[in-house]
């Protein structure tokens, strides 16, 4: 080997040695965790299978979590709603019997007091109950609804309309827009001519 040839292989070694520490610093810089996911995503692999089936497992596990969590939330706010129809189911036949005490005590002149406190009692527990969204449903003259009435049979009336409550035999109940028991109702027909 010449003189020169040995000569142009040390400065092509040289400027391949002068190259290499800009590539050093390049590579030596601090890149974050994100910055070098970006950089993979963009410029390596763009197109890489893995990725788009990770990023599908993890777009689909964030949503399978979002609507467990939704179908939770609905679950408790449904209980909370409904959590006392049990016991108020339980409860009705006490409203039940202290309404007919009373009818039957108003009827009796030396029982006033005693009805007078059956009547202070019942005022305060349905009180108590309507705080608790417990509503009463079934009065003389409203219109016949299925789904709040149980008729037992029709009355042919003549002082009113055609399908109108006539007679409450039994009041019913709603809890929270969910009925608990329905009013057992008498119904209002045209008489016949």
């Amino acid at each position: 080997m010449s003189r020169e040839n040995e000569t142009q292989d040390k400065e092509g070694l040289t400027s391949a040695e002068e190259e290499q520490p800009e590539l050093t610093d390049r590579l030596e810089m601090a890149l974050t965790e994100e910055e070098l996911l970006k950089v993979c995503e963009d410029q390596v692999c763009p197109q890489c299978r893995l990725l788009k089936e990770e990023k599908d497992k993890t777009l689909r596990a964030l949503a399978d979590t979002e609507n467990f969590r939704k179908r939770l939330s609905r679950e408790k706010d449904e209980f909370c709603r409904y959590a006392l129809s049990s016991f108020v189911e339980e409860i009705i036949p006490v409203l039940d019997n202290l309404e007919l005490a009373l009818e039957y005590g108003r009827k009796n002149k030396t029982c006033k007091d005693l009805v007078d406190g059956v009547e202070m009692t019942l005022s305060i527990f349905k009180q108590t109950l309507e705080k608790n969204n417990l509503t009463q449903v079934g009065s003389i003259g409203e219109e016949f609804d299925p789904g709040i009435h149980e008729a037992l049979a029709q009355e042919e009336r003549d002082d009113m309309e055609h399908g109108k409550v006539c007679q409450v035999m039994q009041k019913g109940y709603v809890l929270n827009d969910r009925l608990i028991r329905p009013a057992k109702v008498m119904v209002s027909k045209k008489c016949s001519s």
